[in-house]
């Protein structure tokens, strides 16, 4: 009967001993798994600061270059209106010179 007993309480401890190793396996997967996800959430941050980063900077170009488109088609109307100008000026002067 002591034998017995003791077989019993040595299968028992054993069982205990394995039901801990795996909740202890289980306990490491899950940390194992949270740890991951929050790895993934890092990455998605870093990933979305950079495109946004990156949409900023596209944006400082595009206004840069309809700055630049502005400034250019006023240089080009500020140089026809002088074309103009100078246009009316010649016909007067010409008109001026003709024979009366």
């Amino acid at each position: 009967m002591k034998k017995s007993i003791l077989t019993l309480l040595a299968a028992s401890s054993l069982f205990a001993v394995s039901c801990n190793k795996e909740k202890a396996a289980i306990d490491d997967r899950k940390d194992a798994a949270k740890e991951s996800i929050e790895a993934q959430k890092d990455a998605v941050e870093k990933a979305a600061e950079a495109a946004k980063d990156q949409a900023d900077a596209n944006a400082k170009i595009e206004k840069a270059n309809i700055e630049a488109n502005k400034e250019a088609a006023q240089a080009q109307a500020e140089a026809d209106k002088k074309k103009a100008e100078a246009a009316a000026e010649a016909e007067k002067a010409r008109v001026d010179a003709q024979p009366k």
